[in-house]
Protein backbone atom coordinates (compact mmCIF):
# COMPACT_ATOMS: atom_id res chain seq x y z
CA UNK A 1 0.00 0.00 0.00
CA UNK A 2 0.78 3.49 -0.63
CA UNK A 3 0.96 6.41 2.08
CA UNK A 4 -1.17 9.08 1.20
CA UNK A 5 1.09 12.13 2.00
CA UNK A 6 4.19 10.69 -0.11
CA UNK A 7 2.84 10.48 -2.83
CA UNK A 8 1.75 14.71 -2.04
CA UNK A 9 2.55 16.18 0.45
CA UNK A 10 -0.19 19.05 -0.12
CA UNK A 11 -2.59 16.00 1.30
CA UNK A 12 -4.24 16.97 4.62
CA UNK A 13 -4.62 14.69 7.70
CA UNK A 14 -7.13 14.67 10.24
CA UNK A 15 -6.66 11.21 11.35
CA UNK A 16 -9.05 11.26 14.71
CA UNK A 17 -8.63 7.68 15.25
CA UNK A 18 -5.29 8.34 16.31
CA UNK A 19 -6.79 10.76 18.55
CA UNK A 20 -9.11 11.29 21.57
CA UNK A 21 -12.02 12.71 19.37
CA UNK A 22 -13.43 9.54 17.65
CA UNK A 23 -16.88 7.57 18.85
CA UNK A 24 -14.65 5.51 20.53
CA UNK A 25 -13.13 7.86 22.80
CA UNK A 26 -9.90 6.56 22.82
CA UNK A 27 -7.05 6.19 19.81
CA UNK A 28 -7.71 3.34 18.05
CA UNK A 29 -3.95 3.66 15.91
CA UNK A 30 -0.91 4.35 17.09
CA UNK A 31 0.12 6.90 14.35
CA UNK A 32 -2.05 9.19 12.42
CA UNK A 33 -1.20 8.06 8.81
CA UNK A 34 -3.18 7.26 5.85
CA UNK A 35 -2.65 4.62 2.77
CA UNK A 36 -4.52 3.07 0.11
CA UNK A 37 -3.46 0.24 -2.59
CA UNK A 38 -1.23 1.92 -5.23
CA UNK A 39 -4.47 2.43 -8.03
CA UNK A 40 -6.47 3.60 -5.42
CA UNK A 41 -4.10 5.96 -3.99
CA UNK A 42 -3.39 7.35 -7.07
CA UNK A 43 -6.95 8.28 -8.28
CA UNK A 44 -7.54 10.26 -4.73
CA UNK A 45 -4.00 12.35 -5.63
CA UNK A 46 -5.41 13.12 -9.23
CA UNK A 47 -8.84 14.17 -7.00
CA UNK A 48 -6.60 16.09 -5.06
CA UNK A 49 -4.65 17.83 -7.60
CA UNK A 50 -7.61 18.60 -9.96
CA UNK A 51 -9.09 20.26 -6.64
CA UNK A 52 -6.11 22.80 -6.42
CA UNK A 53 -7.27 25.01 -9.46
CA UNK A 54 -10.11 26.63 -6.93
CA UNK A 55 -7.65 26.81 -3.57
CA UNK A 56 -8.87 23.23 -2.84
CA UNK A 57 -7.77 20.53 -1.64
CA UNK A 58 -8.29 16.92 0.48
CA UNK A 59 -8.38 16.00 3.92
CA UNK A 60 -8.23 12.25 4.61
CA UNK A 61 -9.69 11.13 8.21
CA UNK A 62 -9.33 7.34 7.26
CA UNK A 63 -7.93 5.15 5.05
CA UNK A 64 -6.53 1.70 5.17
CA UNK A 65 -8.08 0.26 8.91
CA UNK A 66 -6.29 -3.21 10.18
CA UNK A 67 -9.20 -5.83 10.74
CA UNK A 68 -8.23 -5.87 14.39
CA UNK A 69 -9.83 -2.01 14.29
CA UNK A 70 -12.87 -3.02 12.49
CA UNK A 71 -13.46 -5.50 15.34
CA UNK A 72 -13.03 -3.04 17.51
CA UNK A 73 -15.44 -0.77 16.42
CA UNK A 74 -18.85 -3.65 15.54
CA UNK A 75 -17.88 -4.21 19.78
CA UNK A 76 -18.16 -0.63 20.21
CA UNK A 77 -21.21 0.53 18.66
CA UNK A 78 -24.69 0.13 19.55
CA UNK A 79 -27.27 -2.35 17.63
CA UNK A 80 -28.36 0.91 15.80
CA UNK A 81 -25.35 1.94 15.04
CA UNK A 82 -24.17 -0.97 13.18
CA UNK A 83 -25.30 0.18 9.85
CA UNK A 84 -22.21 2.82 10.00
CA UNK A 85 -19.93 0.35 10.79
CA UNK A 86 -18.69 -2.90 8.86
CA UNK A 87 -19.30 -6.40 10.53
CA UNK A 88 -15.38 -8.02 10.55
CA UNK A 89 -17.32 -11.63 9.52
CA UNK A 90 -16.84 -9.89 6.42
CA UNK A 91 -14.16 -7.51 6.59
CA UNK A 92 -14.30 -3.74 5.36
CA UNK A 93 -13.42 -1.99 2.35
CA UNK A 94 -11.21 -0.18 4.50
CA UNK A 95 -9.50 -3.46 5.45
CA UNK A 96 -8.37 -3.70 1.75
CA UNK A 97 -6.88 -0.77 1.29
CA UNK A 98 -9.90 0.36 -1.14
CA UNK A 99 -11.79 3.00 0.96
CA UNK A 100 -11.24 6.30 2.22
CA UNK A 101 -13.14 8.60 4.83
CA UNK A 102 -12.43 12.61 3.42
CA UNK A 103 -13.42 15.97 3.04
CA UNK A 104 -12.57 19.18 1.48
CA UNK A 105 -10.52 22.01 2.76
CA UNK A 106 -8.98 25.01 1.65
CA UNK A 107 -5.21 24.66 0.48
CA UNK A 108 -4.30 27.87 2.31
CA UNK A 109 -5.23 27.75 5.17
CA UNK A 110 -6.49 24.24 5.38
CA UNK A 111 -9.83 25.26 6.88
CA UNK A 112 -12.49 22.49 6.71
CA UNK A 113 -15.01 23.42 3.82
CA UNK A 114 -18.78 23.25 5.89
CA UNK A 115 -20.72 19.79 5.28
CA UNK A 116 -23.99 18.39 6.55
CA UNK A 117 -22.76 16.85 9.41
CA UNK A 118 -19.69 15.95 10.92
CA UNK A 119 -17.21 12.94 10.15
CA UNK A 120 -18.73 9.27 11.62
CA UNK A 121 -21.50 11.77 13.02
CA UNK A 122 -24.34 8.60 12.98
CA UNK A 123 -27.37 10.01 12.01
CA UNK A 124 -29.47 11.27 8.74
CA UNK A 125 -27.84 13.97 8.26
CA UNK A 126 -24.17 11.43 7.14
CA UNK A 127 -26.92 10.51 3.83
CA UNK A 128 -25.06 11.67 0.49
CA UNK A 129 -28.76 12.19 -0.33
CA UNK A 130 -29.67 14.54 2.96
CA UNK A 131 -31.62 17.23 2.14
CA UNK A 132 -31.17 19.49 5.12
CA UNK A 133 -28.20 21.26 6.15
CA UNK A 134 -27.53 24.57 4.33
CA UNK A 135 -27.04 24.90 0.95
CA UNK A 136 -23.51 26.06 0.76
CA UNK A 137 -23.16 22.40 3.09
CA UNK A 138 -24.89 20.29 0.63
CA UNK A 139 -23.02 21.84 -2.72
CA UNK A 140 -19.87 21.17 -0.80
CA UNK A 141 -20.42 17.80 -0.37
CA UNK A 142 -21.85 17.24 -3.73
CA UNK A 143 -18.63 18.56 -5.11
CA UNK A 144 -16.54 16.26 -3.21
CA UNK A 145 -18.81 13.26 -4.79
CA UNK A 146 -18.59 14.29 -8.02
CA UNK A 147 -14.82 14.85 -7.55
CA UNK A 148 -14.30 11.79 -6.56
CA UNK A 149 -16.59 9.91 -8.94
CA UNK A 150 -14.79 11.24 -11.71
CA UNK A 151 -11.71 8.97 -11.02
CA UNK A 152 -13.66 5.54 -9.95
CA UNK A 153 -14.49 6.04 -6.42
CA UNK A 154 -18.14 5.18 -4.92
CA UNK A 155 -20.20 6.95 -2.35
CA UNK A 156 -21.21 4.87 0.56
CA UNK A 157 -25.20 5.29 0.87
CA UNK A 158 -24.55 6.41 4.52
CA UNK A 159 -21.70 8.34 4.80
CA UNK A 160 -20.95 11.22 2.51
CA UNK A 161 -17.64 11.47 3.53
CA UNK A 162 -16.74 7.30 2.51
CA UNK A 163 -15.91 6.15 -0.66
CA UNK A 164 -15.04 3.24 -2.42
CA UNK A 165 -12.53 2.51 -5.19
CA UNK A 166 -13.91 0.74 -8.11
CA UNK A 167 -11.92 -2.89 -8.19
CA UNK A 168 -12.16 -3.19 -4.07
CA UNK A 169 -13.32 -6.68 -5.03
CA UNK A 170 -9.86 -7.93 -5.94
CA UNK A 171 -8.08 -7.16 -2.63
CA UNK A 172 -7.83 -9.54 0.28
CA UNK A 173 -8.37 -8.03 4.08
CA UNK A 174 -5.55 -7.01 5.89
CA UNK A 175 -4.68 -6.97 9.92
CA UNK A 176 -1.30 -5.40 9.48
CA UNK A 177 -0.49 -2.42 11.59
CA UNK A 178 0.73 0.98 10.02
CA UNK A 179 4.29 0.62 11.12
CA UNK A 180 4.67 -2.96 8.92
CA UNK A 181 3.20 -0.99 5.99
Amino acid sequence: MLELTKLDDTIRLDIRYAREDNFVGRPVYSEARAFLQPDAAHALVRVHRSLRKDGLGLVIYDGYRPWSVTKLFWETVTEEQKIFVADPAKGSKHNRGCAVDLSLCELASGAQLPMPSDFDEFNEKASPLYTGGTEIERANRDRLRAAMEAEGFIVNPKEWWHFDYKDWESYEIYDVPFSKL
